[in-house]
């Protein structure tokens, strides 16, 4: 008997998917764009203007030297690298980043590379029977690492496909044993007022550090992760580094960055956004298309291509990011 796989709405095949040395070569990609003819600058997403045929700014040259990386070699995880979107170029994702450490646009990049990510520990505590401080290098020994291809949609209804590489947040939670006690967990991201200003334009009082929090039977889920890494190298400041959340299903402001301290705990943690607006940034923030945010639908997205001009395509906004077999059981 012959066995037909449907595939799930998420996935297609394999040769539709941005081969991994296309979008691993930086330079190799920029030389493909010259041979196209659309040039060697890319253009910027927020305005209109053109770039340059020939020669590089000091901004193209400053971004090209923040992801340039040591190279992690990982194999990919087979189940987790088939989306139905290209993976979007790492020029674009490395230059168009919410960090709001650094400031409130999407530019923040550059100021991100303020962040001291030299001899970075990771203390996890709480209601655990392994209480442990790790280094950033202890975790990437201890814990496999892999890529995985993800969906990313931001709450402000823009989109992504990014090669993360890390590791399973399960395998944190095997490692140091959560007692029976804990019930949720809350994920911290570094925090000095000298160097993480935050937004000028803000005049109120933050709730700094960021902090983020999930159910721990969010973060034993398939889908959470652990990322140390992008397009086959170390995790850029801008994205992060050394250490972020990624929680697919979920919007992007769940996924803290530059994280220093996971604690598990019996009660729900304070997070930074639903701190400041409850009513427009809920504590699950699981990606819904049929549960409009305040000021805007989220029935669409706009997915950030590479295209002409790097338009936007609009695409249907699919509940749970499309992740709904994996994690749809956790909110029945």
């Amino acid at each position: 008997m012959t066995l037909i796989r449907i595939p799930q709405a998420w996935e297609i095949s394999e040769n539709q998917i941005t081969p991994p040395r296309l979008y691993y070569n930086r330079r190799r990609f920029i030389k493909t764009l010259i041979g196209a003819g659309i040039g060697a600058s890319v253009l910027p997403l927020a305005g209109c203007q053109a770039g340059t045929a020939v020669g590089k700014s000091a901004s193209q040259t400053a971004l090209e030297a923040s992801l340039d990386l040591p190279p992690i070699d990982v194999a990919q995880n087979p189940k987790f690298a088939k989306v139905n979107r290209p993976i979007t170029t790492e020029e674009i994702a490395g230059q168009y980043n919410n960090f709001y450490e650094y400031g409130g646009n999407k530019k923040i990049w550059l100021d991100a590379q303020k962040l001291p990510t030299e001899n970075w520990q990771v203390e996890v505590t709480g209601l655990v029977k392994n209480p442990r401080t790790y280094d950033i290098d202890d975790l990437k020994q201890q814990f496999p690492l892999e890529e995985r291809i993800y969906r990313f949609r931001c709450v402000e209804a823009w989109s992504m496909v990014l090669p993360w590489i890390g590791f399973p947040m399960k395998a944190l939670i095997e490692a140091v044993e959560p007692t029976a006690k804990a019930k949720f967990v809350s994920f911290t991201s570094f925090y000095d007022p000298e160097i993480t200003t935050g937004p000028t334009f803000h005049l109120g009082s933050l709730p700094w550090p960021y902090t983020e929090g999930l159910r721990i039977e969010e973060m034993a889920n398939d889908l959470a992760f652990f990322a140390v890494g992008i397009y086959g190298h170390d995790l850029p400041k801008q994205h992060g580094a050394p250490l972020r959340m990624v929680t697919p299903w979920k919007y992007g402001f769940k996924g803290a960055k530059s994280i220093v301290k996971i604690e598990f705990m019996a009660t729900q943690p304070a997070t930074y956004w639903n701190t400041l607006d409850p009513n427009e940034y809920k504590f699950e923030a699981n990606v819904e298309p049929d549960v409009p945010h305040p000021r805007w639908s989220q029935a669409t997205e706009k997915f950030i291509s590479t295209g002409p001009g790097l338009s936007w395509e609009i695409k249907e906004t699919l509940p749970y990011n499309g992740y709904g077999e994996y994690v749809a059981s956790l909110y029945a």
